[in-house]
This record gives C-alpha cells, sequence and structure tokens, in this order.
C-alpha cells in the first residue's frame, strides 16, 4: 500500500487530528463514544419484552405496534452512512452532540406517548437520533486512537457491543415487570434521560473539537437515493414474516438493486468531477473490503438468526418459559464481550487469524447443535463456544477494515461496517426465520427443525471464513505490491 499523505493507511489518522488523547481523558474520550452506541444499541431490544404492556395500556393497534419495533430499525439503518459522512462535514463532536440530544429528547417524547401512533412518531426520530451518534463512534476510534490503544479501545467496542444487546432484553423485563409507579413499559425510555444527559456533558467536554470539512457539502442526491434503496430492502426484511411474503415484498426487494445501482452511478459521476459523494462507492471495489463486509453480513446474520430461531425452539417448540428463553444466549453474548478486549491486546498474527478461524468455531458450534442438543448444560456451552467464535469474527474483520483502508474514509468505513450489521441481521432473521417456521409447522418435530435450520447456519459459517481468509490475503497481495 503506498504511504504518500494522500494514501496514508487508518492508522495514522490520529497524527492527521493532532488530537490523540492520553491517559484518563483517553479513558473518558471512549467512555463518551462507546456509551452513545450502548443506547443506540440497547433500544433495538429493549422495546421487545415491552410490546403486551404498550399493547394493553395504550390500545396499540397490531400496525402500529410492528411499527414501534420497526420504525426505529429502518430510520436507524438507513442513516448511518449518510450520519457518518455528516459527522466528517459538520464536525464529529457537533454530529455525535445533535444525535445524542436528539436521541434523549425523544425518547422522552417516547416514555410520554398518548397513544400508539405518537409512539411510532417519537420511535423513529429517536431511530435518527441513534444513526447520527452511533455512525460517529467508529470513525472517532480511528481517528483519535493510534497502535496498541486503537486495537485496545476496539476491543472495547466489540465487547460494549456484545454487552449491550443482553442488557437491552434483561432491562426491557426488569422495567416491565417493576411497573415502577404504575407506569408499566414507560420506564425503559424514560431511562434514557439522565443517562443521555450526563453522556452529553461528558462528550462536550472530552470529545476533541473538530470543525469538519467546511468546503465539503452533504450530496443530498446521494442522500435520497441511498435511502430510498435501504428503505426498499430493509423495509420488507423488517415486514415480510408477518405478511406473509406478499407480492409486495419480493417487489421492494426488486425494486431496490435497480436503485442501488443509480446510487452507485451517481457518486462514481460526483468523485470523477472532483465533487464530494455520499459514499466512495470505490472502496466496495477492493476485493479486502467487499469480501470483508459479506463476511461480516454472513456472520451477523447467523447470529441475529440463532436469536430468534431459539426462542421460537424454546418456548413454542420445548414449552420453556420466555425467561428461560431469554437467559439462555447470555453464554453467547457474554462470551463475545470477552474476546475483544482480549484479541485487542494480542499480536498481529494472531489478529489475521481470528476472524477466519473464529467464523470456523461458530460453524462447530452450530452443527453441535444441529447434531443435537437436548440437554440445558451442553446447550449452554455449544452457545458459549459459538460466542467466543462471533466475537473473534467480529473483532478481527473490525481490525482487518479498519487497519487496511486510509484515514480519510474512515467516515466510508464506518457508515459500511454499521450498515453491514443492521442489513446483515435483518436478512438473517428474515431468511432463516423463515426456513426454520416453514420446517416447524404443524405435524413437524421441533427438534428436526432447529438441526436444520442450524446445519444451514453451519454451512453459511463456513462460508464466512473463507471469504474473509479471501480477504485478508487479497489485503497481503496488496500491501507488497504497494511496497
Amino acid at each position: 500500500m503506498k504511504t504518500s499523505p494522500a494514501h496514508e493507511p487508518a492508522r495514522t489518522g490520529a497524527r492527521h487530528e493532532g488530537t490523540t488523547p492520553h491517559g484518563r481523558r483517553q479513558a473518558w474520550l471512549l467512555a463518551s463514544l462507546l456509551g452513545g452506541m450502548f443506547l443506540g444499541n440497547v433500544d433495538i431490544a429493549v422495546v421487545n419484552v415491552a410490546i403486551p404492556s404498550i399493547r394493553d395500556r395504550l390500545h396499540a393497534t397490531g400496525g402500529e405496534l410492528e411499527l414501534i419495533v420497526s420504525g426505529y430499525t429502518l430510520a436507524y439503518a438507513m442513516l448511518l452512512i449518510t450520519g457518518a459522512r455528516l459527522g466528517e462535514i459538520r464536525g464529529r463532536r457537533r454530529t455525535y452532540l445533535l444525535g445524542l440530544v436528539v436521541f434523549t429528547v425523544s425518547s422522552l417524547a417516547c416514555g410520554l406517548a398518548p397513544n400508539g401512533g405518537a409512539l411510532v412518531g417519537a420511535r423513529v426520530v429517536q431511530g435518527v437520533g441513534a444513526a447520527l451518534m452511533v455512525s460517529q463512534v467508529l470513525t472517532g476510534i480511528q481517528v483519535n486512537f493510534d497502535g496498541p490503544a486503537r486495537r485496545r479501545a476496539l476491543g472495547a467496542y466489540t465487547g460494549v457491543l456484545g454487552v449491550s444487546s443482553v442488557v437491552g432484553q434483561a432491562l426491557g423485563g426488569v422495567l416491565v415487570s417493576a411497573d415502577i409507579l404504575g407506569t408499566g413499559w414507560r420506564p425503559i425510555f424514560l431511562v434514557n434521560v439522565p443517562i443521555g444527559v450526563l453522556l452529553a456533558v461528558a462528550a462536550y467536554v472530552f470529545l476533541p473539537a473538530d470543525e469538519g470539512s467546511g468546503q465539503k457539502k452533504l450530496d443530498l442526491r446521494g442522500v435520497g437515493l441511498l435511502s430510498v434503496a435501504l428503505f426498499l430492502l430493509v423495509t420488507p426484511l423488517v415486514l415480510g414474516q408477518d405478511a406473509g411474503w406478499a407480492p409486495w415484498t419480493w417487489g421492494c426487494m426488486a425494486a431496490s438493486v435497480p436503485v442501488f445501482a443509480v446510487f452507485a452511478a451517481v457518486e462514481r459521476g460526483i468523485a470523477r468531477r472532483g465533487g464530494d459523494p455520499l459514499m466512495n462507492v470505490g472502496l466496495l471495489a477492493r476485493r479486502p473490503v467487499a469480501l470483508a463486509l459479506v463476511s461480516q453480513a454472513a456472520t451477523r446474520a447467523g447470529y441475529f438468526a440463532l436469536l430468534f430461531v431459539l426462542a421460537l425452539y424454546l418456548q413454542q417448540g420445548l414449552g420453556k418459559s420466555a425467561v428461560y428463553a431469554g437467559l439462555v444466549p447470555i453464554a453467547w453474548v457474554a462470551t463475545f464481550a470477552l474476546v475483544g478486549p482480549v484479541l485487542g491486546r494480542c499480536g498481529p498474527r494472531t489478529r489475521r487469524l481470528a476472524a477466519p478461524a473464529g467464523s470456523l468455531l461458530m460453524a462447530i458450534a452450530f452443527a453441535a447443535m444441529a447434531a443435537g442438543a437436548r440437554s440445558t448444560g451442553w446447550l449452554v456451552v455449544l452457545l458459549a463456544i459459538g460466542g467466543v467464535g462471533y466475537g473473534a469474527a467480529f473483532s478481527g474483520t473490525l481490525a482487518h477494515l479498519t487497519e487496511s483502508v486510509e484515514a480519510r474514509y474512515a467516515p466510508d468505513v464506518s457508515g459500511l461496517f454499521n450498515t453491514t450489521l443492521q442489513v446483515g441481521g435483518t436478512m438473517g432473521v428474515a431468511v432463516f426465520g423463515t426456513v426454520y417456521l416453514g420446517l416447524a409447522g404443524p405435524g413437524s418435530a421441533p427438534q428436526d427443525a432447529f438441526g436444520t435450520t442450524n446445519a444451514v447456519l453451519a454451512v453459511v459459517s463456513v462460508a464466512a471464513s473463507a471469504l474473509i481468509l479471501l480477504a485478508g490475503r487479497a489485503q497481503s497481495t496488496a500491501a507488497v505490491r504497494g511496497q
């Protein structure tokens, strides 16, 4: 890889900024960034357990309940790339604070919503705020941390992402069950308000001031085209199962393809003319980047599919309680959260092998569950093994992307990676959830449906391992040629 100033590797991003933090301030800076990501990810899951309470107390319709869950996810997924670019143009701290304020105020509006329609609107705005702040986190780590400090920060990023998944479900259940002062579901949103205020103060104090690239302008055509394309792709994935995969779901997904193509053509044209595209789509032409993103989408799909299918299998197939079904996956999430910080302290060779080895470990866990995990203890062990595998695959892929792309592409990497996570997870539930539900129909043995679905997930994980291995080799070849 060339090392001229215009193409300096991403690991030098902090020196470009001139704001590399040290000591205690470095820790507070990271905590400020990861706190926003924690809130944004918690609110993806926290509402699921509150749906019965929301339905009973607000008399919300079925459509409103679906949008209360999916409206947040749609807005969040659609604006991650736009948010990352906006941070570059207007300043990362400014955009992060704006997103945090929007998220906090809309959380208050959610908690005080008088009816289902108002709650749907507030949830959509909440998703917008989450996208604006979360899209600055990975970029902030890339440009403010360097060397071993960056690896440790990325490890903490992985850990917080894992912890937030389980905290969302657990916190939602505790707060709804507590029924504080008779408020039912409302505290799951109101608790964000004091936390958001504290985070805003910390971010204002500890995030380095940056003015952004004032000479650049936001590519509004790109924003519009990408938003439409993602809306057409993600909406049927989110609502398709409940809609019985009606013709409109397939029509929307098919229509997203030409819109993505038009978006790519427009962005290339802007770049050729020396303008400021919303996304440097040329990054996707780089094999190390494209293969790594597809690999991460596959592993993310496997993880989200497992959570969905496991909950159905334990409750509907084996007759276990909702509490039981909620506690068992903690084994996966807990080990996932532990791997990132450990991997951040390992050597280069270990980090390079982590992603392909982790995907293979996921495949082994899926295959073992497909072979038959009848006892709770054995299932928990396999989930813990799978969590280690996913943690290694996630952290290894993230390290690969941030270390192999130039610093000037940090917003693109952040937007692409976060969008890949959202779309991959949604696609996993849609595709493999449909497979499981189709196999677990009346007269079918739930163990057979669970086993077959896990066998397919094992194959997908092996494919993900091969893809990230090819991505690493392609990067090594590119580095040799650039010398």
